[in-house]
């Protein structure tokens, strides 16, 4: 079966992805895909730094800004979704163009993780978090003893309690479901693009400066929107609101407030530099070695060798 190819542009928040996926779309004729965990949202804008129509110069965008944000939508959704669009892009003869710094997205869907389709059984799933952490193990012991090992010392409830939970609902252990899950050969060629820097101090202060222009841009209107909305679980996780709760509530200062923004938008990219750096299949572009003309000339020069390796048909 021949792979469907595509470019897989990742990294931490503010390392610039929009600007070179839309360069890359606009030199191979391709659309991009969103691997973002919040912009699929809906009324979350500025936060998320979704691109702006103009900014986009054109180029489509999928799976951007089409879920309510009052609904959970989980990465088992987004690889189904996005495998979907990146089908009909193919068909018509586009580069799919994967952007994003969500890399349990990215990695999920590049390496066509399996999902079960059981349904999530809340009365069993409060069943096991009420059930004290030693007797959870118990349990786990009993019918997963792989899984067992790996989270016996750590203790983490929330991970126990789904390993067991997986178990209760398919009949199969967890670690038979994960090594299940990627059983499946991918139907993706990718090249892997990862925008990384050399001084994180660099990228903090990337960071720091688009905060600022967040506020300016009308952040504190939108965050007061979003959090009088009953925001899914998955949705109230994003960084950009929850954060001046403390200001709402005249419990903080508006500049404390926002410096806790900041602090938390660098700890969150400190993570994703981290993620991605496991991948020795990205190569990648570092934001402070190069101007943008030349990270792009670079960026280039990477796919042009994926095409000629065949990596990507041309």
């Amino acid at each position: 079966m021949e792979k469907i190819t595509l470019v897989s542009v990742t990294g931490p928040t503010a390392s610039g992805k929009t600007a070179l996926s839309i360069a890359i779309a606009k030199h191979y004729g391709g659309e991009v895909i969103s691997a973002d965990s919040m912009q699929i949202y809906q009324k979350m804008d500025i936060a998320t730094a979704k691109p702006t129509r103009d900014e986009m110069q054109g180029i489509p965008h999928h799976l951007m800004d089409f879920v309510p944000p009052e609904e959970n939508y989980s990465v088992a959704d987004f690889v189904t979704d996005a495998g979907r669009v990146i089908r009909d892009i193919h068909s018509r003869g586009k580069l799919p163009i994967l952007a994003g710094g969500t890399g349990l997205y990215v990695n999920s869907l590049l390496s066509n993780l399996q999902f079960s389709e059981g349904k999530v059984d809340p009365q069993l799933r409060v069943r096991l978090m009420n059930t004290p952490c030693d007797e959870l193990l118990e349990q786990l012991r009993a019918v997963d003893p792989d899984s067992y090992e790996k989270l016996s010392k750590e203790k983490n409830l929330k991970r126990i309690a789904r390993a067991l939970e997986i178990y209760y609902q398919t009949g199969k252990p967890k670690s038979v479901v994960d090594r299940e899950a990627l059983s499946v050969p991918t139907p993706y060629a990718p090249i892997k693009l990862g925008l990384g820097v050399r001084d994180r101090e660099y990228l903090y202060s990337r960071i720091n400066l688009r905060v600022d222009l967040m506020l300016k841009n009308g952040l504190l209107d939108e965050a007061k929107q979003l959090l009088s909305m009953d925001l899914s679980a998955t949705a109230s996780k994003a960084i950009g609101y929850k954060e001046f709760i403390p200001y709402f509530n005249n419990e903080a200062t508006l500049e404390s407030c926002t410096e806790l923004l900041k602090r938390e938008t660098r700890r969150y990219a400190k993570r994703q530099l981290t993620w991605f750096r496991r991948d020795s299949e990205i190569n990648v572009l570092n934001i402070d070695e190069y101007s943008q003309e030349e990270l792009v000339k670079r960026a280039f020069e990477i796919i042009d060798k994926g095409l000629k390796n065949g990596q990507i048909k041309g």
